[in-house]
């Protein structure tokens, strides 16, 4: 017979544009953890994905100057082991920039 194991681990995973603003919330999220004395890894850097947008400067005499946008969208991955409530309380309780998302799995 076998025993499952019941997987009591958060994913939580950070995304924004501004690489800043990113860092300073996780390092907020890593510094909970650490009070609430979990284990945990990360936080993990995730591919960045570049989106790059070319647009026309002048559509009508000036067809060949144009111009190159680019977004990055930065991602970053935390593994909490053995999670409580207790920790989602205090994660609940820091303010997130609305440049930042924050998903919990």
């Amino acid at each position: 017979m076998t025993t499952n194991k019941i997987n009591n681990e958060y994913r939580i995973k950070l995304t924004s544009y501004d690489i800043g603003l990113l860092e300073n919330v996780v390092k907020q999220v890593v510094t909970v953890i650490k009070n609430v004395k979990l284990e945990f890894s990360g936080p993990v850097p995730l591919p960045t994905k570049k989106e790059v947008y070319t647009v026309l400067r002048d559509p009508f005499v000036h067809k060949v100057a144009m111009e190159q946008f680019e977004r990055r969208l930065h991602n970053r991955l935390i593994i909490v082991k053995n999670s409580t409530q207790e920790l989602l309380d205090e994660l609940k309780k820091i303010i997130v920039p609305s440049t930042v998302e924050v998903k919990i799995k």
